[in-house]
């Protein structure tokens, strides 16, 4: 799937999240005490989705623009 960093910011959470666990590719995951982190890539943007274990809910998405991909 091919979805820019602005539209992808201009989603609903849910939304993000269903799109991410379904399109993104994983290149990282940690936990640290109650925290799982996983790191997804998209072609120009990368999030990282933080669920907390101790209650299995999703606790914050951070989106970050790969600036790489817009060198010349």
């Amino acid at each position: 799937m091919n979805i820019s960093y602005y539209d992808f910011k201009n989603l609903e959470s849910q939304d993000q999240c269903s799109l991410v666990l379904h399109n993104g590719k994983i290149v990282n995951e940690r936990t640290m005490n109650d925290l799982k982190y996983t790191l997804y890539e998209f072609s120009t943007f990368t999030v990282e989705l933080m669920h907390n274990l101790s209650n299995e809910k999703l606790a914050v998405i951070n989106v970050f623009q790969n600036r790489a991909a817009y060198a010349v």
